[in-house]
């Protein structure tokens, strides 16, 4: 039993191995010009190897952004949990989204403008993307469909941000106040307060 643990523990590591060696690539290459050849050789393993992990750069990409999404969401839950106010706690997990995106070259590599329609279509077509996205909107009377919608909505305006930024920070608050905010509030509930 312990030998099939440490073959898949070494599996895990593989698998993040070759991810990060990706990350590398992307950010240095952009997304589109990295190829299965280039993830091999970057990652120290034979193109049989990588494709023993991933079936081709699609499957690479997805687990990238897959992994990346859940390091993100994961801290910006600890930061804007105790938010009560629900259209100030999707605003704070919007921009922190697209501040922790920006802050990390890995990561902003997916929107230069060759790179951008990638991501864009990652996030629109991830059920891992649109289920996290969706978590967010626990709280709210909506159904499961239009709390899907909504994420997929949230995740586009954050794709926007990321790929056409607006002027400043204030700027990208301003307009999630004027535009985002009224249709959280009409769609969530107010918290009770304990």
């Amino acid at each position: 039993m312990s030998g099939d643990w440490l073959a898949t523990d070494r599996a895990d590591l593989a698998a993040e191995r070759i991810l990060d060696a990706a990350a590398e690539l992307f950010a240095e290459h952009g997304v589109t010009a990295v190829g299965m050849a280039d993830i091999a050789k970057a990652a120290g393993c034979s193109r049989a190897t990588l494709y023993r992990y991933f079936d081709n750069r699609h499957a690479v990409r997805i687990a990238f952004v897959h992994r990346e999404t859940r390091r993100i969401v994961a801290r910006l839950d600890d930061q804007v949990r105790d938010i009560p106010d629900p259209a100030e706690r999707i605003i704070a997990a919007m921009l922190g989204a697209i501040g922790e995106v920006r802050a990390n070259p890995l990561l902003i590599a997916w929107f230069r403008p060759g790179d951008s329609g990638t991501a864009g279509r990652i996030s629109q077509d991830s059920d891992v993307i649109e289920s996290l996205a969706a978590a967010i909107f626990a709280d709210t009377e909506s159904s499961a469909p239009e709390r899907t919608r909504l994420a997929r909505w949230l995740t586009r305006i954050i794709v926007s941000l990321l790929a056409a930024p607006g002027r400043d920070e204030a700027d990208e608050r301003a307009m999630l106040e004027d535009f985002v905010a009224p249709i959280i509030t009409r769609t969530t509930p107010a918290r009770a307060v304990d």
